[in-house]
């Protein structure tokens, strides 16, 4: 990993101290040029989740990447942002992320 995926893996484990973590960076799969870093999908597992609704584990994951969220892809900027929130019983129970819906503007190539 490098670059934007490095950073977001950083700041979700300084944020959230997660217990399992996977940063993948999807953007092969969009309408974007060969090697970008914009569309992410994000498996996370924190005790930090218990008792929270998805939107709010999903609010705390936005809040740890707002800079990269409110940059501009081609300034190292998130264009899209897939995320699987669980607690480490959900995970347990289920230990499978969710799927990242398809590019409306075709698959790049």
């Amino acid at each position: 990993m490098s670059g934007v995926s490095e950073n977001i893996e950083g700041k979700l484990r300084e944020a959230l101290a997660p217990v399992h973590l996977e940063v993948v960076n999807e953007s092969h799969m969009h309408n974007v040029p060969k090697g970008s870093q914009t569309h992410f999908k994000v498996v996370i597992v924190s005790d930090r989740f218990e008792g929270l609704s998805s939107v709010r584990r999903h609010q705390l994951v936005y809040g740890a990447l707002k800079d990269e969220l409110s940059r501009k892809p081609a300034q190292g900027g998130i264009h899209a942002l897939a995320i699987t929130s669980r607690t480490p019983s959900e995970w347990a129970e289920s230990p499978e992320a969710n799927t990242s819906p398809l590019c409306m503007g075709g698959n790049g190539k």
